[in-house]
């Protein structure tokens, strides 16, 4: 076993590295090289573009993430950030379907808002296959409809009311921190014109009295405001629809659905560009030996080695994050609850089965191909036909009863040799045939 082992790697690397059966030079290995580097970035470029092709579960479904955030805030003033959002929203949070904060942090300005929010939703069905959810294109529609110039004023004008609640706090607290010191120098009699601070003591009582009574004024504004703002029959009508149990669940199975379903789909667009690309390098560099094209075998043997190797990533990536685990977590999740660690140890049991299952099946395959050599070099001896061990002249090109070809062409020498043999009889090169013997 560990000779097949170390016999196959000397010959991986002696096909790396030869041309015409003889070993590359130096800045030929460094051209080799270079173009496998080139090669092998590409491929990856490739998958990535394509695996990107169908849309992602947050581009089908840019409105879950905001509407699940707003059904599960406990924030008594949810309704109106979620309406302050829709009137003002920032792209990053259109375009990704993600929410900002529900607490209220005051924005001086107005974000440009040329595009509707549906507009921007429908932009991610470009150049990609799958549809963005109607439900969210509803959502979004009634979002646009809020975005008159009228609420674009008032939430404007909430914003600067808080803007100036924030800045009279902000002096309040500075004026308490001197009001210790000031009323400590009024007690000693120390004159007013030594004082560091800027206000007597009497001075800095009314005017925390002034600014707290014009907070209670902005914050009595601010709720009137937002009162009216919200009795709009538009938003009354955004916040039904937000707060319809039938419609939410609808989007979030279907969210689930595509979100279990999407790496697996990822994997196959990935496999369908790795696929070809290693038939047709394998195609073209078995062809290429056959010929004696001595560069073309070795550049389609490099790309072929290429694109297997991302291939074995890939499947090892399915069997990780594919739907085979996605059941496997699903079902252990049933059964045992919050005992996620035990995933692990299915894989730990189930990966080495795999494996183990491929040795066996490599291992027959490698008994096939050492009989089938085997059974040929007898057939040979006893003058019988390769295919079907029917007696035929010693040196009959073909079988006069099932038609097969007893002799091919040695990639080396160009001499008819002896079908499905390791090595041709009048130079003794490798001649690589496949074996195709049928027993009869």
């Amino acid at each position: 076993m560990f000779n097949k082992i170390r016999n196959l790697i000397r010959r991986f690397f002696r096909k790396s590295s030869t041309l015409n059966r003889q070993s590359l030079n130096v800045p030929s290995l460094i051209v080799i090289v270079l173009v496998d580097i080139f090669i092998l970035a590409n491929v990856f470029f490739g998958l990535n573009d394509i695996s990107n092709w169908h849309l992602s579960p947050d581009q089908a479904y840019p409105c879950y993430s905001e509407w699940q955030t707003y059904r599960e805030s406990p924030d008594a003033g949810k309704d109106y950030a979620m309406v302050r959002q829709s009137i003002v929203p920032s792209d990053s949070i259109v375009g990704y379907g993600r929410t900002s904060n529900t607490v209220e942090v005051p924005i001086v300005g107005n974000p440009p808002n040329s595009t509707s929010i549906r507009d921007r939703y429908q932009r991610n069905q470009i150049n990609h296959l799958g549809q963005v959810s109607p439900q969210c294109l509803d959502y979004a529609g009634l979002q646009d409809a809020l975005r008159t110039p009228e609420n674009r004023k008032a939430v404007g004008s909430i914003d600067s009311k808080l803007e100036k609640i924030s800045q009279l706090e902000q002096a309040n607290r500075n004026i308490r921190t001197q009001y210790d010191s000031t009323l400590l120098e009024k007690v000693a009699g120390q004159p007013r014109s030594q004082s560091i601070n800027t206000l007597s003591a009497e001075q800095a009582k009314q005017k925390t009295d002034t600014n707290s009574a014009t907070i209670t004024q902005l914050k009595q504004d601010i709720t009137e405001l937002k009162q009216t703002l919200l009795a709009q029959p538009i938003v009354q009508t955004l916040l039904v629809y937000l707060k319809n149990p039938a419609t939410f669940e609808t989007i979030a199975a279907q969210y689930r659905h595509a979100s279990f379903w999407y790496p697996s789909i990822q994997l196959g667009f990935q496999t369908l560009f790795l696929l070809p690309l290693i038939l047709i390098s394998y195609a073209i560099h078995r062809f290429a030996l056959r010929k004696n094209y001595g560069l073309v075998a070795l550049i389609t043997w490099h790309v072929l080695i290429i694109a297997t190797i991302p291939a074995l990533l890939k499947v090892f990536e399915f069997l990780q994050v594919g739907v085979f685990f996605q059941w496997i977590a699903t079902a252990i999740g049933k059964i045992f609850g919050n005992l996620l660690f035990l995933v692990s140890y299915s894989q730990i049991v189930l990966i080495p089965l795999v494996g183990f299952g491929l040795i066996k099946l490599i291992q027959r395959l490698s008994k096939r191909t050492a009989n089938a050599q085997t059974q040929a070099a007898d057939r040979i001896a006893q003058s019988r036909c390769l295919r079907c061990a029917k007696k035929i002249g010693p040196h009959d090109a073909h079988c006069a009863h099932c038609g097969y070809q007893q002799y091919a062409e040695c990639p080396s020498c160009h001499t008819m040799t002896h079908q499905q043999m390791p090595h041709c009889t009048h130079c003794g090169s490798l001649t690589e045939f496949d074996p195709q013997l049928h027993n009869s």
